[in-house]
């Protein structure tokens, strides 16, 4: 499996997002249009999102403009 540092990243910012606007992981992967089960094994590092959940990941950060000092949406 291929897991760079971009990835660790981005999913580390979802979860700061699920925890500031404290929203389980059912409800995360409800906004996601994901399953529950999908987003659980994405913080558990057993898989990460492909592109197109990547890509709604960036976007639902960017519509709810979560900015973070340490890491940046990339």
């Amino acid at each position: 499996m291929l897991y760079n540092a971009n990835m660790d990243k981005l999913i580390e910012k979802l979860e700061i997002y699920r925890l500031e606007n404290r929203i389980t992981q059912k409800q995360l992967a409800d906004k996601l249009n994901v399953a529950f089960s999908t987003v659980n094994r994405w913080f558990n590092g057993k898989t990460v999102p492909n592109k197109i959940q990547q890509y709604h990941i960036k976007k639902l950060l960017d519509t709810h403009k979560l900015k973070d000092k340490y890491f940046e949406i990339t």
